[in-house]
């Protein structure tokens, strides 16, 4: 019933709009370049007719006001907002993994991302005039989104990437390709029935892995930016274009002998159930000092997990790892299991626990495939260290230098600032769950593009820009 009224309510927006456009122009073409909308809407079968439409969405918005890129964001999100629901719940049937709630929850918080208002401009202003410095478009960014977060990367992406200019053309992981397929059109009909601009965001709608490297390679494509797994990460670095890269992560959590044991507890629960796991930043791994260690389980219990057995911990990680394909390599994780319920993944080794369980959890050795890898669903392991130093030492080891986030429960300033010194991890929070580190819960702004291998960091408008400098020589100095 709400998708039939938002349809209805979109016609009659277009309606709306088409007729003051005529009526001024005489011809809607006359307006955005066409006879008419596109009304494939922004989904295309080819990597060049999708770069082609995204280039004339782009010649488009450099024409337009910076009040039509506001409107096109605030059309944008209001869409994430009112139909997080329904798009939620059209992703979780379509990717079938992660938590029903959680792909509402991240629809909603497109709010959150910022627009235009991060943009800026300087100046400087000397004995020889006036020099400003603009941070202008690049053009058509490709973008590469993952089966994790299919529309919310895509619409987190799309409100950074216009609001500093630019358009985009998306390949989105074929397991998520049909949600972001609706979410473009949803946004596209909105923008024009607004706007009158067309094909701000391009996808494609049966995307292959050559279709990707299409994207890497077309000569209209201007910027790459990549959120994904290692393998797609490493073939956007080897392209000429320069990239953004969101990639791998492994993030690990200090708990020391000062912590609030009862927040740890909590926050460790809260993060590492968000979508059964399937934030590149969530708690992965847990490092506690022997003195809290005992306390710590206990209270884990206490806020939704379940605990596992060593012989528990032992068959359910044979079940979820295989062995190394060569020595020295990496566990071969059990793709069935990513981004499942903790009841069901319990229900593999044979236990029926409470559907209301968040996470299972366990205590192992440092060595446990669960600790090496980053692994996407809601079991985690808890590792016993002899001090905080230790603890610290075994974060750094384990986070594999990716540089990516880091978590400490501590209420010693001096070990927050000696693990933030040695971690040097785009994100590191202090006392909280995961997600405060992207302003949900925390201080900050939010964004599902955090590239760590390039070192943009957390991404905002002003990443998808480049400096212009423009001068005046001996006037305009008013000083």
């Amino acid at each position: 019933m709400q998708a039939t009224a938002n349809e209805q309510t979109i016609r009659n927006i277009v309606q709306e709009v088409l007729t003051q456009l005529t009526s001024r122009t005489g011809s809607v073409g006359k307006v955005n370049g066409s006879t008419g909308p596109d009304t494939r809407w922004g989904v295309f079968n080819t990597v060049d007719e999708a770069v082609a439409a995204a280039q004339k969405g782009f010649e488009q918005l450099s024409r337009a006001s910076l009040d039509d890129r506001k409107k096109a964001i605030s059309i944008v999100k209001q869409i994430c907002d009112e139909q997080a629901e329904e798009l939620g719940r059209m992703e979780f049937e379509e990717t079938k993994i992660g938590r029903l709630e959680h792909k509402i929850a991240k629809l909603k918080a497109i709010m959150g991302v910022p627009g235009v208002e991060f943009l800026k401009t300087e100046a400087i202003s000397g004995s020889h005039g006036l020099m400003i410095t603009e941070y202008a478009p690049f053009g058509v960014i490709g973008a590469i989104t993952p089966v994790t977060h299919s529309l919310p990367t895509l619409a987190g992406n799309f409100v950074n990437m216009v609001a500093a200019g630019n358009t985009i053309v998306c390949n989105p992981h074929p397991s998520g390709a049909k949600i972001a397929s609706e979410g473009v059109r949803r946004f596209n009909k909105g923008i024009f029935a607004a706007t009158g601009l067309e094909n701000l965001v391009t996808i494609i709608g049966t995307p292959t892995i050559e279709s990707a490297q299409q994207v890497f390679d077309h000569r209209g494509v201007k910027l790459l930016v990549v959120t994904g797994g290692p393998a797609v990460a490493r073939a956007a670095l080897q392209s000429p274009k320069r990239a953004i890269v969101a990639g791998p992560g492994n993030p690990p959590v200090v708990v020391d002998a000062t912590a609030d044991i009862d927040n740890a507890a909590k926050s460790i629960v809260a993060g590492a159930a968000f979508d059964n796991s399937l934030l590149c930043i969530s708690e992965k791994e847990i490092f506690a000092v022997k003195e809290i260690f005992d306390q710590l389980m206990t209270s884990v219990s206490n806020h939704g997990g379940y605990r596992l057995n060593a012989a528990q911990v032992a068959a359910f990680t044979a079940k979820a790892f295989g062995p190394p394909k060569e020595p020295g390599g990496h566990y071969q994780l059990t793709r069935d299991y990513i981004g499942k319920d903790a009841a069901w993944l319990a229900a593999q080794i044979g236990l029926n626990i409470p559907s209301s369980t968040l996470i299972i959890y366990g205590e192992t050795d440092e060595h446990n495939p669960f600790v090496t890898e980053e692994q996407m669903m809601p079991f985690i392991p808890f590792v016993r260290a002899n001090c905080s130093d230790h603890a610290i030492a075994l974060a750094k080891k384990y986070e594999h230098g990716f540089g990516h986030t880091a978590i400490i429960h501590s209420r010693d300033v001096h070990t927050i600032t000696k693990m933030g010194r040695i971690m040097n991890t785009t994100l590191f929070v202090k006392n909280g769950p995961c997600m405060a580190g992207l302003g949900l819960g925390g201080e900050g702004y939010l964004s599902f593009s955090i590239a760590t291998p390039t070192g943009e960091g957390v991404t905002s408008p002003m990443t998808f820009t480049r400096q212009r400098r423009c001068v005046m020589v001996d006037d305009l100095r008013i000083i």
